[in-house]
């Protein structure tokens, strides 16, 4: 079982970056997918972006060019880098990693997920 922290949430004014991390509690490098999802109030989960074990990256239309998906193998870390972000990023973020190397924008192709992290962007 592998367990997925998110931190480096909070609240920054548009135009702002923050970046999120996302530590696995198994330090062993998996060649997974990861990604991260978000839900903002009274919508559904969305994807937000996700990297595959080699580095192949893919987004959300809506955060293109502007937020950037890493990930550190040797330690099992995912990060989130968001810049000029917009009130309508504010949400919680989550991240998630599955059990295959396949990188799918999918909610259900994610096993393990983090317990979310909360970003509000202020006009």
């Amino acid at each position: 079982q592998v367990q997925l922290v998110e931190s480096g949430g909070g609240s920054v004014q548009a135009g702002g970056s923050l970046r999120l991390s996302c530590a696995a509690s198994r330090r062993t490098f998996i060649p997974n997918a990861k990604a991260w999802f978000r839900q903002a109030p009274g919508k559904e989960r969305q994807f937000v972006g996700g990297i595959n074990w080699a580095g192949g990256t893919n987004y959300a239309d809506s955060v293109k060019g502007r937020f950037t998906i890493s990930r550190d193998n040797a330690e099992n870390t995912l990060y989130l880098q968001m810049n000029s972000l917009k009130p309508e990023d504010t949400a919680v973020y989550y991240c998630a990693a599955s059990s295959s190397g396949l990188l799918s924008t999918a909610e259900n192709a994610y096993t393990y997920w983090g317990q979310g992290t909360q970003v509000t962007v202020s006009s």
